[in-house]
């Protein structure tokens, strides 16, 4: 599923570790625009964990590409490497990809013809933007196509005092009753 506007951003850069600040702030500003503030922390954890492994492992001047795809369903973010060396999960010993691996639904590397890629998902679905409540119609607008549901309950009157009872006069005759006024 392709989703219109583009969901997909790439960035090349030097694996230096004044960098992955930026590529944290660069990715959280990606999500946000996105509309997926709540994969922000684990999403920028799991990509600086890669870049700060290719720093370690190849070096700091190692190039490396970075790369968010949002399909709608899936949020995958890769980094890939000029390394050739495939990483190990095993190896890891907590740290690295274990903690990839904790922070997303699926992972995984495969080797290229120059090097590597490290990849993770996160299944992800777009924020609500319509309320989760159904409207309440307008009064003044007749329902034409027939009753959407059951009415709302009415609120209960409030208690109060009983009205005081006030005597029952006889009717009297019209005649008297003008005399009586005089």
């Amino acid at each position: 599923m392709t989703l219109p506007g583009g969901r997909h951003y790439t960035v090349e850069l030097h694996a230096a570790a004044e960098r992955v600040p930026q590529i944290r702030r660069i990715i959280a500003a990606h999500l946000r625009y996105w509309n997926l503030e709540l994969h922000i922390p684990p999403v920028c954890r799991g990509v600086a964990e890669l870049l700060t492994n290719v720093h370690r492992h190849i070096g700091p001047d190692a190039r490396c590409v970075v790369e968010l795809r949002w399909t709608g369903r899936h949020l995958t973010a890769s980094v890939a490497d000029d390394g050739p060396r495939l990483p190990r999960l095993s190896s890891a010993a907590g740290g690295g990809l274990a903690k990839v691996a904790a922070l997303s639904d699926s992972w995984g590397t495969c080797a290229t013809p120059t090097g590597k890629v490290i990849w993770f998902t996160r299944r992800v679905e777009a924020a609500r933007t319509a309320p989760v409540t159904p409207r309440v119609p307008l009064r003044s607008v007749p329902d034409v196509v027939g009753p959407a549901g059951p009415a709302p309950a009415a609120e209960p009157a409030p208690a109060t005092e009983p009205a005081p009872v006030l005597p029952v006069m006889p009717a009297s005759d019209p005649a008297t009753s003008e005399a009586s006024l005089v």
